[in-house]
């Protein structure tokens, strides 16, 4: 099973692929909550240098109820995090990627959580697509 559902965007600007981003996930109903600035954080407490990384934090607030409401701890596991990355291997090349909602059923075994599983893989597959790159489904 892939762990993320991802697709590399090509000839693009890192802020127009954070913008197109948070603008996809909008539209299927996701809110970003928290952006984390991987780079700017690792380099003001550990002086270490990467490449451009941030991690927006989406929650798709009905699906994270219906989820919740089988499962307390499913928190833990909600995919709520869509990374937005630069590819060193490749200028001006950058990967979105967002957890897989299938490992929410495959690691707790609870069969109820397939549903949202489902939902949300379409919705974050839909997100996904409407940036245009090329990209990789779950499997």
């Amino acid at each position: 099973m892939n762990i993320a559902l991802s697709t590399t965007l090509t000839d693009t600007d890192f802020a127009g692929a954070i913008e197109s981003t948070r603008k996809a996930l909008s539209e299927q109903g996701f809110g970003v909550l928290t952006e984390i600035d991987m780079q700017a954080t690792l380099k003001a407490k550990l002086d270490e240098d990467m490449e451009r990384y941030v991690i927006l934090g989406a929650c798709n607030p009905g699906l994270a109820h219906r989820a919740v409401g089988v499962m307390k701890q499913i928190g833990l596991l909600l995919p709520c995090n869509v990374v937005v990355r630069e590819n060193p291997a490749a200028a001006r090349s950058v990967v979105v990627e967002a957890m897989n909602p299938a490992i929410m059923v495959e690691v707790t075994g609870e069969p109820r959580l397939g549903a949202v599983a489902a939902e949300a893989t379409a919705k974050l597959q839909a997100a996904i697509a409407a940036l245009g790159g090329t990209g990789t489904a779950p499997q």
